[in-house]
């Protein structure tokens, strides 16, 4: 996801501040494959340098006519409203003519707006103090509003790197006359305000976010238009019409229902038209599903509540004999594997009285024995310094008894004469 919505503002090993090359930085970036190739004819170079604003939600193109080589990341000056903006190159190269053409711009549209110059520092210390102000300025817009009782919503702000400019973003179902609130706005907030409606997927891709999918929204990472999408797209990929799990971040049906179409309406086309119906001699059988990967329709019989997969060449066969009038006494259902292999269930042995808790011990017993006896039979440390291995002294050696200081045993012999009474 951009820098801004992790928790640093800066992503993991990123030395630029949020303005990488590995793309993780800005919305809707394309990846320039062609950057290291070298330039043959700098005459035939593309003069044109896409600049994005706002960590990519709005990208624009500006004519570079100093022809200085910009990298992806760097910050420069461009051609405002009544002063000048601050952004951030996204693209630039051959590339730049594909989005180009991608987005329906003239390359050589003589209004288009133009680079000024590489940002100064005190240049990029003006941008960051306007952008500071964005959320306050959003709160406060929308308490505005609010207070009004206007019928809109107030998505997103931008203001204009030199701060004479900002722009408010909002979505409402019906024509809204703010006059009055940009009176307020331009009184308390002391700029040039410019309202711009947008739709509810564009507010979604400028908001981002986590679809049901688990990955980034598709339209604030690299979609760039927005089809319309219906309920026939699912019906043709035999999807429930279910509105909670069909229905996008955005409230509207989901943008990837369009992505797949196409090869489910090529799948479709061997499939014979007009069979929704087939006369049996047990009735009439329904159609309930296409099965394109299996090349099978499912047919219903009433009364019944058992499904039929039929081929292809079957159907084909049954509407053929219906349309000379006769009618087939059976459907001839083939019969349909999942083709994974069953899963064995483990096989459970009853132990109970099998191991005695005897062995344990015996077990547990030996292991110490022999534990110990390889301690007794190791190399035993030395701890009292060189012994002395000299000769030793020729005097008489003392066996006799040893004292005894414990005091309460006399292991002497006892006097066993006559007791004085």
């Amino acid at each position: 996801m951009g820098c801004g919505s992790c928790g640093t503002g800066k992503p993991g090993g990123c030395k630029s501040n949020g303005g990488c090359s590995s793309g993780a930085c800005n919305r809707l970036n394309v990846h320039d494959w062609l950057r290291d190739l070298p330039i043959d004819d700098m005459d035939s170079q593309c003069k044109v340098v896409e600049v994005s604003f706002k960590q990519g939600s709005r990208k624009e193109f500006f004519r570079n006519t100093t022809l200085q080589q910009f990298e992806k990341g760097d910050y420069v000056t461009v051609e405002g409203i009544n002063g000048y903006d601050l952004g951030e190159v996204s693209l630039t190269g051959e590339l730049v003519r594909v989005q180009l053409k991608k987005r329906g711009v003239d390359e050589f549209n003589p209004d288009m707006k133009k680079i000024l110059r590489p940002s100064a520092d005190r240049e990029i210390e003006t941008f960051k103090i306007s952008k500071s102000r964005e959320a306050d300025i959003l709160a406060r817009s929308r308490t505005h509003a609010t207070h009004l009782k206007l019928a809109m919503k107030l998505s997103e702000v931008e203001i204009q790197a030199d701060g004479k400019k900002a722009t408010f973003f909002y979505t409402a179902d019906d024509r809204i006359d703010f006059r009055e609130l940009i009176r307020i706005f331009a009184g308390e907030f002391k700029v040039k305000v410019e309202m711009r409606q947008i739709g509810i997927r564009q507010e979604a891709a400028k908001l981002g976010g986590i679809g049901s999918c688990g990955r980034e929204l598709c339209c604030s990472t690299w979609l760039h238009d927005f089809k319309s999408v219906n309920t026939t797209a699912a019906r043709y990929q035999n999807l429930s019409i279910n509105q909670t799990k069909l229905s996008g971040q955005c409230g509207r049906l989901k943008c990837c229902l369009n992505f797949e179409l196409d090869t489910y309406l090529d799948a479709l086309q061997a499939f014979p038209d007009y069979a929704d119906n087939l006369q049996t001699a047990m009735g009439t059988a329904f159609l309930i599903k296409k099965d394109i990967f299996k090349n099978l329709m499912w047919y219903t019989l009433p009364n019944n509540t058992k499904h039929y997969p039929l081929t292809i060449e079957r159907v084909k066969e049954i509407k053929r004999l219906n349309q000379q009038g006769t009618v087939v006494d059976e459907l001839q259902a083939v019969e349909v594997t999942s083709g994974k292999p069953k899963e064995v269930e483990p096989s459970f042995v009853d132990v109970v009285g099998q191991i005695s808790l005897r062995t344990l011990e015996k077990n547990d017993r030996r292991k110490r024995d022999q534990q110990r006896g390889f301690n007794n039979n190791g190399p035993r440390p030395n701890n009292q310094g060189p012994r002395n291995n000299g000769p030793r002294p020729n005097g008489p050696r003392n066996n006799g008894p040893r004292p005894n200081n414990n005091g309460s045993r006399n292991n002497e012999p006892r006097n066993n004469g006559p007791s004085n009474g």
